[in-house]
């Protein structure tokens, strides 16, 4: 028969066996890497004044669901903006970066109905995103636009109904990151090919 001092001592044994058990059971949080571009090189403007405005606000109601993502759209647009743009001081123009649009929609997908449904796994939702900016090269007197770059991108994606919580997150993180590469290398070219006369030497 077990004694209550070896019972008690066997207990104190188990209990950090049954913390770590648990501990090893709860699902681990995704930590994603903050989108920045302070990596890459400046794009430097000769102008007196750099500004960020946005022609987007974000509904925060369905379908739109931009407003849950940890990395939104519309933030990743303005810290890539004061990451890679920059000004002299010097000159009679100013830059302004406008954000568009910075949207992402879910949409239901029809399943399978009746008995069938409980044997597959389907696609869910779809995910449908769009990014564009400007970059406006403006008079200080009078702001008459004299030149501008302008980038888009679209990304759509499918996930399925036993998705985690985590891997719809990573979903909508690869989303983000990679309209947004693809709207850096577009903004960067039209820049050099078009507004090459504005940039500092």
């Amino acid at each position: 028969m077990i004694m209550r001092r070896d019972f008690l001592r066997l207990a104190g044994l188990a209990a950090p066996a049954l913390a770590l058990a648990s501990c090893a059971d709860a699902p681990t949080v995704p930590q994603f890497a903050p989108l920045t571009y302070g990596h890459l090189s400046r794009l430097v403007f000769e102008a007196t004044r750099f500004e960020i405005a946005s022609d987007y606000q974000p509904p925060l109601v369905p379908p739109n669901v931009e407003h849950l993502f940890a990395q939104r759209p519309d933030a990743v647009l303005q810290r890539w903006a004061n990451d890679r743009l920059a000004v002299s001081g010097r000159g009679e123009h100013l830059v302004r970066f406008v954000i568009q649009d910075a949207r992402v929609t879910e949409t239901e997908l029809p399943r399978t109905p009746g008995v069938r449904s409980t044997f597959t796994n389907e696609q869910a939702q779809r995910y449908d995103g769009r990014m564009a900016a400007a970059i406006e090269i403006r008079q200080v007197r009078g702001n008459f636009r004299v030149g501008d770059a302008t980038a888009s991108a679209t990304r759509s994606r499918s996930v399925a109904e036993n998705i985690t919580l985590n891997d719809r997150e990573a979903v909508w993180y690869q989303m983000v990151e990679q309209m947004m590469n693809d709207i850096n290398a577009e903004l960067e070219r039209q820049v050099r090919a078009n507004l090459p006369r504005f940039l500092s030497v």
